[in-house]
This record gives structure tokens, C-alpha cells and sequence, in this order.
């Protein structure tokens, strides 16, 4: 059995490239503040959490780690055809743009038995599937089947939850917990991606990618031990 585990990274469009009508849906909720200090606070959340909708996003990385081979590959965006290798780690590193991404995303999928993922199926598979909408491309598998199937896709986080009878907590969190080094621990969080991203430093994006998915699958080692029935 072919088994992946997969993550991504997003970045949100600039904010004044959506229409008008766009822009004043998104900021409906925050103008009805009155209080204006918490008002801007509302317009600014709202902004920076257009990083998590395909609509007013892109994907600039995503990540698998083969488990049957040991070797990652992350792709990342980039207008020059470019690759690199840590030979360390075992990771290949590809720049190609959010198009080839996701092709190449799509093509292991079809050849993947099943997939393994950290809110993937609350988070990445929706924005993943629907980006490729966006770009005229297919996904060649369905993700989103039956929330308690886990033939086809383990969302960790459902399943440290119990399906969300108990609280959700973040990657490095349960990494905390369990004794897994954390990717966060490289100075480096999920909050900070746009701010590297816009200082064009898009390839530490992708090495901090494969330490998420590196943890992941450190996590799933433990749910299958432990905690699978």
C-alpha cells in the first residue's frame, strides 16, 4: 500500500486585487463595530484570514512524504524551473507554478492508496480541490467521502478529536505532548508565511513545509501504534 503524507502552505492575494464587491463582503461583519479600536481589529482579522480561502488565495507549497520510499518532495512556487536536494534528509525540492503544483499533486494522487494528513480534510483537500477548480484542472481522486472512512485519507486531527468531541489543538501542540520535535521549534510558524512570502523568501517556506509533514507522519506512527483499532 502506497501511503502518503501530505501538507500544504497558502498565501492570500493582496487585498485591494478583489472587487469591490468582494472586498465589502469579506469586511461586512467587522464595519458593523462600533467600537472603532475593535473595528479595525475585526477589518484586519478578516484581511489576514483571506490567507485561508481558496477564493482570495493560492497555494505556494505543497509537501508529501512518500512513506513507503522515506523521501519528501516539496513543490513550491516559482516562476524559474528550478530543483534542489537535501541529501540529508531526503528531500527534493522542486520550484514550479501553483498549475504544476497541482497537477503534480493530483498525479501521485491517482497512484496513492491512501493519504495522511494533519486537518486535511477541514483545510487542505477543500482548498486544494477547489484551487485546481480555479486553474481548469481535475482532481483525480475524491477526497471529501465519508468523514469516518479512513481507507482513502487519515485526518489526524480528527482523529486525536474523536471526530471533534474533544478540543482541537494545533501541530506543535501535539507534537509537545508527544515528544516529536516541533517545526515551529525553527523559528519559523504557519503565521508567519506571508511575511516570508513578501520578503521573497519562499524556499525557506518549503523547507518549513517538509518539517510539517515530517511531524505528521511522526504523529500517525504514533496513532497507529497506539491508538488504531
Amino acid at each position: 500500500m502506497r501511503q502518503v503524507v501530505f501538507d500544504i502552505e497558502t498565501v492570500s492575494f493582496p487585498f485591494e486585487t478583489l472587487a469591490e464587491s468582494q472586498q465589502e463582503y469579506l469586511l461586512r461583519d467587522a464595519q458593523k463595530s462600533d467600537n472603532q479600536k475593535e473595528k479595525e481589529k475585526k477589518i484586519d482579522d478578516s484581511i489576514r484570514y483571506t490567507s485561508l480561502y481558496p477564493f482570495t488565495a493560492k497555494v505556494i507549497v505543497i509537501g508529501l512524504y512518500d512513506v513507503q520510499k522515506e523521501k519528501s518532495f516539496i513543490y513550491y512556487e516559482s516562476s524559474e524551473n528550478e530543483e534542489w536536494f537535501n541529501k540529508e534528509k531526503n528531500v527534493n525540492y522542486k520550484g514550479l507554478n501553483e498549475g504544476e503544483m497541482l497537477e503534480s499533486f493530483w498525479r501521485i494522487a491517482e497512484k496513492t492508496d491512501r493519504f495522511i494528513s494533519f486537518n486535511g480534510r477541514n483545510f487542505d483537500i477543500p482548498f486544494l480541490m477547489m484551487r485546481s477548480a480555479l486553474n481548469k484542472i481535475k482532481p483525480s481522486k475524491n477526497f471529501m467521502t465519508n468523514r469516518y472512512d479512513t481507507s482513502l485519507h487519515i485526518d489526524l486531527l480528527e482523529q486525536f478529536t474523536y471526530y471533534g468531541i474533544t478540543r482541537k489543538f494545533n501541530l506543535d501542540f501535539y507534537c509537545h505532548a508527544f515528544g516529536i520535535e516541533s517545526p515551529k521549534s525553527k523559528d519559523i510558524s504557519g503565521m508567519e508565511v506571508k511575511t516570508l512570502y513578501e520578503a521573497g523568501r519562499i524556499k525557506d517556506i518549503a523547507v518549513y513545509c517538509g518539517g510539517d509533514i515530517e511531524a505528521t507522519y511522526k504523529l500517525f506512527k504514533i496513532w497507529d501504534e497506539y491508538l488504531k483499532f
